[in-house]
């Protein structure tokens, strides 16, 4: 006789050891390098002791993300709502009108009074620059931790 489980409920079997387990893809797209070295060096290689490590790819063009976005499986889209000529508040909005089941998205922000805007672009996470590493860090985890409780 087996269990039966509430209606909605998620069970996930997760490798023992997490080095095994495929990375999670993380997009990092900034005109600017120094912005996305600093969204590198405050990530790392891994975000949290129950998540597997990250594989992180960076661009620079706006034609290149959506270029990647449409060929590879992301786990977390970040984008730099500064960056030029196209804003990383409205490259968000294009890929959750444009993608199915788009992966979450985090904004980094210039001032926090544009917190508006990032909601008006439906990023799911938002961090205001100057960049804080351990900020930026937890927001990416809990969106990564979200993303990996309701993937099929």
């Amino acid at each position: 006789m087996s269990a039966s489980l509430p209606a909605g409920s998620v069970t996930a079997t997760a490798p023992l050891n997490l080095d095994e387990a495929p990375a999670l893809k993380v997009l990092v797209y900034s005109d600017n390098r120094t912005t996305r070295e600093q969204v590198l060096l405050s990530l790392g290689r891994r975000l949290s002791p129950d998540l597997p490590p990250l594989e992180i790819t960076e661009f620079a063009t706006e034609p290149a993300v959506i270029a990647a976005v449409d060929s590879i499986r992301f786990d977390l889209l970040i984008f730099d709502g500064e960056a030029t000529p196209v804003g990383g508040m409205g490259l968000a909005r294009q890929m959750k009108d444009e993608i199915y089941r788009c992966p979450p998205i985090l904004v980094l922000i210039g001032r926090p009074q544009d917190a508006w805007l990032a909601t008006w672009s439906r990023a799911d996470g938002v961090v205001a620059m100057p960049i804080v590493a351990r900020t930026l860090a937890d927001t990416a985890s809990v969106l990564l931790h979200r993303r990996l409780a309701i993937q099929p």
